[in-house]
């Protein structure tokens, strides 16, 4: 039988990938293709529902840890959830997991909604103090999956609202360009076939910021790159958005190669040199989705013909 829980989306990180950790920008937006919910059944579970009941149990675990340590960023009804997972209740989601697009962050965002006693409403946290202590919270939540999270996945999820961030501590939603349906233009999502390791590919970035040089580019050249797309973006400049994505694809190309998958290496390059489309990482990479920004969808399509693009945003 299923339960009314309220739905929880995806998210797709539009710009800010690693940099956001640094403090450097980030815009990210609700992605209504994949969804999530909490169902509770009378029933035999499958395999799948087995496994993600057996998940839920571990992450309650985890919680129940926090705890007792006092960690809890939050008071939360773990028994109640102990007893709804021993009553098989489990997380039917359709959000791919290691793709990028917040599973994990949609689980969270479930959770705290359900069993935090006394949670920051959604309608009260679009700007201002609830915010910031919001995306602290489930940060704290999410570090179970990724080891250390900034929170805004499960924020985005949990809030269904497109959210900039200009720091730390400046963060709120935001009202997204108004799409234009027969435009030419488009942002894309291209599968690469296999999930990413988040937490491998974290270590790895956190890795070379530990070399001056790239630490030094990271934050002038990336940052540099990566804001202005965003505010070109926001402002409706595609010719100043386009100039700047060429910058980081490009940025990424070459300092960023590990979180390529390398069957994707060649049509990376292509798209600079050609200027038919640029791509970026969506997400920590090393699989998972990559992301896409073409001018003109039509030549992109062509030009990627091998690839199937889900498109999801026009200009």
């Amino acid at each position: 039988m299923k339960s009314k829980n309220p739905l929880y989306y995806a998210k797709i990180l539009l710009f800010g990938e690693y940099g956001i950790i640094e403090n450097s920008m980030g815009l990210s937006i609700p992605f209504h293709d994949f969804k999530a919910e909490f169902i509770s059944s009378t029933e035999s579970l499958s395999p799948e529902q087995m496994r993600s009941n057996e998940s839920l149990h571990k992450y309650c675990d985890y919680l129940m840890i926090q705890q007792a340590q006092g960690k809890l960023p939050c008071s939360m009804d773990l028994a109640t959830f102990e007893k709804d997972i021993e009553g098989q209740i489990y997380f039917c989601s359709t959000i791919p997991q290691g793709f990028g697009v917040g599973s994990s962050g949609a689980l969270v965002a479930a959770v705290y909604a359900k069993y935090a006693k006394d949670p920051i409403l959604a309608s009260e946290a679009s700007n201002g103090e609830n915010f910031v202590i919001l995306k602290k919270t489930l940060g704290q939540l999410e570090n179970f999956f990724h080891g250390k999270s900034s929170g805004l996945d499960p924020l985005i999820c949990y809030l269904d609202l497109p959210v900039l961030i200009k720091d730390k501590e400046e963060l709120g939603a935001v009202s997204m360009p108004k799409e234009q349906h027969n435009g030419e233009g488009a942002i894309f999502l291209i599968n690469s076939g296999n999930p990413g390791h988040t937490q491998s590919m974290v270590a790895i970035f956190l890795q070379k910021l530990k070399n001056r040089g790239f630490r030094k580019l990271f934050k002038t050249e990336l940052k540099e790159l990566n804001d202005a797309c965003i505010q070109d973006f926001l402002k409706g400049d595609m010719t100043g958005l386009f100039d700047n994505l060429k910058g980081l694809s490009s940025f990424f190309f070459d300092y960023f190669k590990q979180m390529i998958p390398s069957k994707f290496e060649q049509i990376w390059k292509e798209g600079i040199d050609t200027n038919k489309y640029y791509l970026k990482l969506c997400g920590s990479g090393g699989g998972g989705y990559i992301l896409g920004f073409a001018k003109d969808i039509k030549v992109a399509q062509e030009h990627l013909k091998d690839h199937q693009l889900n498109i999801i945003h026009r200009f």
